[in-house]
């Protein structure tokens, strides 16, 4: 038995200095950083809301409101672990992953290797089960005015044997 689950997030994009900018598990060197309630990896984000609708068990913020005070600047990959906890106890598996981060900067280029390595060793798959790429909005809306970033991911799951 197979499962598809899609995941999409966006978060407004700033020069900070005192708060990193986190993407795919690793830490990014840049000027700029991601506002959010967590610390704001909108890949890990868009793999866990892809994980939870594949199991058609919700998405992100039933679990991890941006409310909770409790949550504030978690670690996303802690996020990540409680759903592939709930992805686990379900008796499914990776076949593979597909991310495609949106806007104009930083630039994935330089950290696809890094965030491909950290997603496989994250999920448990091997790096040729992960795909990380890029695209921008053609300076078309606020992804192109460089007011923040986003992520599509398409995952598929198989019932474990």
């Amino acid at each position: 038995m197979y499962r598809i689950g899609n995941g999409i997030d966006f978060h407004k994009l700033e020069i900070n200095p005192e708060r990193p900018l986190v993407l795919g598990g690793i830490l990014c060197e840049s000027e700029f950083a991601l506002v959010g309630h967590s610390d704001a990896d909108i890949i890990l984000h868009a793999i866990c809301d892809a994980v939870l609708g594949a199991l058609a068990l919700g998405d992100i913020g039933q679990y991890f409101p941006d409310t909770d005070p409790n949550l504030k600047n978690i670690d996303s990959k802690k996020i990540l672990s409680q759903c592939l906890e709930l992805m686990n106890k379900r008796g499914f598996q990776f076949v593979n992953v597909d991310c495609t981060v949106i806007g104009e900067r930083p630039k994935i280029a330089p950290l696809k290797n890094q965030i491909t390595n950290s997603l496989s060793a994250l999920l448990s798959l091997p790096a040729d089960c992960v795909s990380v790429k890029a695209t921008t909005t053609e300076k078309m809306g606020a992804l192109g005015r460089q007011e923040g970033i986003g992520t599509f991911c398409t995952i598929l799951l198989e019932r474990r044997s």
